[in-house]
């Protein structure tokens, strides 16, 4: 016997395995706006910065030597999950690595310094078109590392992309490296619109190809990071800056690739930025995140603890965490700093914000 009951038409069909569902990261359930058992946690440049075993590594390689080695940028982004239970890792690359695609030279001193900056119409147009490039020649080594960290990641962790949005990377194109706000960029902006324009457009497209591909290449979402958002008024962002921000984004969004846009300083377009299409949108710690939710109860929103607080101390850190998770409701939140996390940050800090954080599903 087989031990299976029978029937007149001989044994019966053995009880059907009870179907576990797939794990999944809990930050691509907080973007599609799903209850999730506890608010997703990870922090910007978490991957480096902040660690002993990442200073020793930047050592040795210098951060280029890093950054266009996909086994050593793998390992940079792995090396914070092993000592944090983040819920995604931040691929480790620099928001230049798309620009060798267009033929940009540049080099780090210590950000950014591009050899030939674009001053000129003709240098716009002297950039090839986006369009035409091989998708596999736009950062291959950020791909690469992106299967590496793939491969090593448990299902439930999620792996994200970057990149700088058109204006940020405009920015440091046409200024030559990071100055403060960026005059030469807005000189070139008035003094020539239309070569201005066809910056933005070449970078939005390069942009959507080059977050495509990362997302191919195991990305289970991607972040737009606007870290010069507010150097125009309100009016010439909405007219010169907006549109290519929407192209991008929409052509990630029909390549069904989920997004997080995150801007930096510019608390007046806050509300403008919640009406573009994304599935979450991160804000700095000037932005009142309760209020955003109020206003926007349907959107996501990501952040966004001023990263200062993480030097006040551990019981500093955990009452304003704590005051952060009482200001919006869990669903629809991932946890993050305003901005990067600073290189003096006590690692204790980290801890306390990790701990913080998931004592409110504890205590639930």
């Amino acid at each position: 016997m087989n031990g299976l009951p029978t029937t007149a038409a001989g044994p019966a069909a053995a009880p059907a395995a009870a179907t576990v569902p797939p794990a999944e990261p809990l930050l691509l359930r907080a973007l599609r706006f799903e209850e999730t058992p506890r608010r997703p946690l990870w922090m910007m440049r978490q991957a480096g910065r902040i660690l002993p075993e990442y200073r020793a590594l930047k050592e040795r390689h210098g951060f280029a030597g890093l950054a266009r080695d996909p086994e050593l940028a793998a390992e940079v982004t792995l090396m914070p999950l092993r000592r944090f239970p983040f819920d995604a890792a931040i691929t480790f690359a620099d928001i230049m690595s798309p620009m060798p695609a267009l033929g940009v030279d540049f080099r780090f001193d210590p950000g950014p310094v591009i050899a030939e900056p674009i001053r000129s119409a003709r240098d716009v147009a002297a950039l090839p078109d986006p369009d035409d490039l091989d998708e596999a020649a736009i950062a291959p080594e950020v791909a690469a590392a992106q299967r590496i960290v793939r491969s090593e990641l448990v299902p439930e962790t999620a792996l994200l992309g970057f990149a700088g949005a058109p204006l940020t990377l405009a920015a440091y194109l046409v200024e030559g490296r990071g100055v403060r706000d960026f005059p030469r960029l807005r000189a070139f902006a008035y003094q020539e619109p239309a070569a201005f324009d066809a910056l933005l457009d070449r970078l939005g497209r390069l942009c959507a190809r080059y977050l495509i591909g990362q997302h191919r290449a195991g990305a289970d979402a991607v972040q737009v990071f606007d870290s010069w958002a507010g150097l125009f008024p309100r009016s010439e962002w909405r007219r010169r800056i907006r549109p290519h921000l929407d192209r991008l984004l929409r052509r990630l969004g029909d390549a069904a690739v989920p997004r997080i846009l995150f801007l930096h300083a510019a608390p007046q377009l806050v509300d403008d930025y919640a009406g573009l299409p994304c599935e979450a949108l991160g804000v700095d710690w000037r932005t009142d995140l309760g209020a955003l939710r109020r206003r926007r109860p349907d959107l996501c929103l990501q952040g966004n603890l001023d990263p200062a607080a993480l030097l006040a101390g551990e019981r500093a850190v955990r009452r304003e965490t704590g005051l952060l998770l009482a200001s919006l409701p869990r669903r629809g939140h991932i946890v993050n700093l305003g901005h990067g996390v600073l290189p003096e940050t006590p690692l204790q800090a980290v801890q306390a914000l990790v701990e913080a954080v998931h004592a409110e599903a504890e205590d639930a």
